[in-house]
């Protein structure tokens, strides 16, 4: 558990970038360098937390954890993840955070999204290679990230993943039929209950105005119904709470997600805070649990038989298109956010090729291109 903790809360203090970003560097510590999962099992979890509502790149870390120490790893992995941008965004909230426009930490920040695209670029290539081999794949990769980049929303989003679900099933599906041998489909409906239950708490303390149970009402409400992750959070949240606080302060709880490193369900914590005043840390500690735990309940409802499901002939099928599918969804997000908030001159995408090429000969760990991007990036900005 302690080696499942101490990886992920590293991940969790260099892990800028976002969820697209996020999924290269998994991919790259437990994939590439830790082995502890295979590639088509990795990219079989990204395309899991695609279909379930809640914070994407949290949920492959779950999902990761529960494959390496069942549910106490899991739980590490969250709680490892998610620490660093919890306590940063719970001391913003409860501070001054002017420190955030010193030159040499903006500097630094850039630099760590240059990085992000590098590592973004990386995994979009990887996941290229081992899930698009195929015409039909290829057509589906392409036309998914042409259709995300040319009309991004949530509906587009869920609307390629089951289109690609469908061709999946009707051009990928292996040869082999179901046989006595096949595993049967075996879901913990015990999850399914706990989130059902949960559904049906937020409801009733959804009416019960100033009190800690409307906060845990609003927040799980907000992680039930959220596909994607990351930015897709900001419209719900800010339906579900903006009468509650100020624009101005609602969009610097939202800046100062994006600055750090970590899941963005973390601005769960930042609103938290201010919501319940009498104790700030209460607040934020009930808000980050309720935002996370539709998310993870649904993961559960599935994961410990994901392997037996995605040996269906049908399913494999399916989700070789879907798999296709998150591929350009990858490539669309290294485009629009990773790459259009990074890239801003010459200069910057001539870092970029060179991190890139950096990373493909000589193979760093995570831990110097960090060390690497952010000093270059708080250096250039001192010039």
């Amino acid at each position: 558990m302690w080696q499942i903790f101490s990886r992920f809360l590293a991940l969790g203090l260099i892990s800028f970038g976002g969820p697209a970003a996020h999924i290269g560097y998994f991919r790259k510590a437990f994939v590439d360098d830790l082995q502890w999962l295979d590639g088509k099992q990795y990219s079989s979890f990204v395309a899991l937390s695609q279909f379930m509502p809640g914070p994407g790149s949290s949920q492959i870390g779950f999902a990761i954890g529960y494959h390496r120490g069942g549910l106490l790893g899991g739980l590490a992995a969250f709680l490892g993840f998610t620490l660093p941008s919890f306590l940063l965004m719970f001391l913003f909230a409860v501070t001054s955070a002017q420190w955030l426009e010193i030159t040499a930490v903006e500097g630094a920040i850039h630099g760590l999204k240059l990085l992000a695209v590098v590592v973004v670029a990386d995994a979009t290539l990887s996941m290229f290679n081992q899930f698009c081999q195929r015409k039909t794949a290829k057509i589906v990769m392409a036309a998914t990230a042409v259709a995300i980049i040319l009309m991004p929303s949530l509906l587009m989003q869920i609307g390629v993943l089951v289109v690609a679900a469908i061709i999946g099933v009707m051009l990928m599906t292996r040869g082999d039929s179901i046989t006595p041998d096949t595993p049967a489909i075996e879901l913990n409906y015990a999850w399914l209950a706990l989130f059902i239950i949960g559904i049906a708490a937020s409801i009733y303390l959804i009416n019960q105005p100033d009190s800690l149970g409307q906060i845990f009402a609003q927040f799980f409400q907000v992680g039930s119904l959220v596909f994607g992750g990351g930015h897709v959070v900001l419209p719900l949240l800010e339906t579900s709470v903006g009468e509650y606080i100020t624009p101005d302060r609602f969009l610097t709880g939202y800046a100062l997600a994006q600055a750090i490193p970590g899941p963005m369900f973390t601005l769960a914590t930042f609103l938290g805070a201010d919501l319940w005043l009498e104790s700030p840390i209460l607040g934020a500690l009930v808000a980050t649990l309720a935002i996370f735990l539709p998310g993870f309940l649904l993961m559960l409802v599935g994961l410990k038989s994901w392997h037996s499901i995605s040996q269906h002939p049908a399913i494999a099928g399916a989700l070789a298109g879907v798999n296709a599918a998150v591929v350009g969804l990858l490539l669309s997000a290294l485009y629009q956010p990773v790459f259009t908030s990074a890239v801003i001159m010459p200069l910057d995408m001539a870092l970029v090729i060179i991190g890139f090429s950096l990373l493909k000969v000589f193979k760093p760990g995570l831990v110097w291109l960090v060390i690497g991007f952010a000093a270059m990036g708080s250096g250039l900005s001192m010039l």
